[in-house]
């Protein structure tokens, strides 16, 4: 009997295992001001989760998506966060969008020695051994945009319009002293925020029609997050402002947004990302096709999309490598990954847990997609800018440091506090 019940319980402990799943986190806002940017990368994660599934999953085991709602709710964000890490005990998270609810989640996941991969552009100016940030850092869109105002369209005036928190302001911080030096006068700088939300712009944009009045050509550089684009542009058109007369270059409105949006007067504004849905490939034309043929046909692709695309295949890459999906063991196999990105290059994972990614720069249509008019080649991205002088001195890497602040002055590794 008691051999008999030894073996009984040696079979339930394997077909335990056998049953146990990897578990993928899902931290998107599906409700509140960032729903309508948020919910279809939930979407995304679902997508990839079930493709991998189809292919036999990861380590002989099939990956559940484990959805929660933070609702556009900072601090919601980081409780959430933390109930993914310990009572859900997931394995990875994948989500967040503003920088205020990644910073929410930060202290949790170093905490709890957790993992996120962050597929939203951002204002950089930090490094986390817990955080891989597969969208843009400011270099990777941010500074390129600008470089393309002064250079292709000969922009004089400056009006950096922003939600007001952490990544519009550290961002127009980043920009405003770049343009210092490169000879713009600060008086020829208008700075702006509003609030999350924000729907009444006719002050400011007539704010901005006038800066124009001097004759000099004036330029819009958006960091507005959220429903708050669909008043913006409103606002332009019904000011019979076109991409002509002042043109508008947006960091995080894409295909997602605009599908909600009347274009036809926003036809010739911009966006600068690091993909768009019009991206002439066949692996972009691959995935695309699969994803409208699972989500519908009026469903569009975007930049954060092929961020948690690229991430999460870096993911299983890495933890096929390590035979495990121990954070430790993970983080220490994601250094150099490369895997295909959409636009036809490849991305790399750098030991500044950056990517390194090609730079768009596109053209609104008539039909809310975007005609890719600029593209470089992949471009690494910098954790610390090189634009403000307590940050020029600051290097991450992880890999062969082990940090994410070193000092190469002092040839230390120190801490920083943010600004914000």
């Amino acid at each position: 009997m008691k051999k008999f019940i030894i073996i009984l319980f040696i079979s339930f402990l394997s077909l335990k295992a056998y049953a146990e799943t990897i578990k993928v986190g899902v931290l998107h806002s599906l409700s509140g001001s960032l729903g309508i940017s948020e919910t279809t990368l939930k979407d995304t994660m679902l997508f990839m989760i079930d493709e991998q599934n189809k292919k036999g999953g990861l380590l002989g085991k099939q990956l559940e998506a484990v959805v929660v709602d933070p609702a556009s709710d900072w601090p919601l964000f980081a409780e959430k966060a933390r109930e993914l890490l310990t009572v859900q005990e997931v394995d990875v998270i994948f989500g967040c969008w503003t920088s205020v609810s990644r910073k929410s989640v930060l202290p949790v996941i170093e905490e709890l020695n957790g993992l996120l991969f962050y597929p939203v552009q951002y204002e950089g100016e930090e490094s986390s051994k817990n955080v891989f940030y597969t969208g843009a850092a400011p270099n990777q869109q941010a500074i390129p945009a600008t470089d393309y105002y002064l250079e292709e369209l000969g922009v004089e005036k400056f009006a950096l319009l922003g939600t007001d928190y952490v990544y519009p302001r550290t961002t127009n911080r980043i920009l405003n002293q770049y343009l210092i030096d490169k000879g713009i006068p600060e008086s020829d700088i208008f700075v702006n925020y509003t609030p999350f939300g924000h729907d009444d712009w006719s002050k400011i944009v007539a704010d901005v029609v006038a800066l124009s009045a001097d004759g000099k050509k004036v330029g819009v550089i958006s960091t507005i997050n959220g429903d708050a684009n669909i008043g913006f542009y409103k606002e332009l058109a019904a000011a019979n402002v076109s991409a002509d007369d002042i043109p508008v270059v947006a960091f995080s409105v894409g295909e997602e947004e605009l599908s909600g949006l009347d274009t036809s007067n926003l036809v010739g504004h911009l966006a600068a990302w690091n993909y768009f849905q019009s991206a002439d490939t066949d692996i972009n034309a691959e995935f695309v096709a699969k994803w409208k043929e699972k989500m519908g046909e009026d469903r569009v692709t975007n930049d954060p999309m092929e961020a948690h695309v690229i991430g999460f295949n870096m993911y299983v890459k890495a933890v096929e490598a390590a035979g495990t999906t121990d954070v430790d063991a993970v983080r220490e196999q994601m250094y150099g990954l490369k895997v295909p990105n959409l636009t036809g290059g490849m991305a790399e994972m750098l030991p500044n847990h950056h990517l390194s990614k090609p730079v768009l720069i596109g053209e609104i249509l008539e039909d809310g997609q975007f005609d890719i008019i600029s593209q470089t080649e992949e471009v690494p991205g910098d954790a610390w800018t090189d634009h403000l002088a307590e940050s020029a001195v600051l290097k991450s890497d992880w890999k062969d440091l082990g940090c994410g602040m070193y000092n190469t002055d002092t040839n230390s590794c120190v801490q920083i506090k943010s600004n914000y």
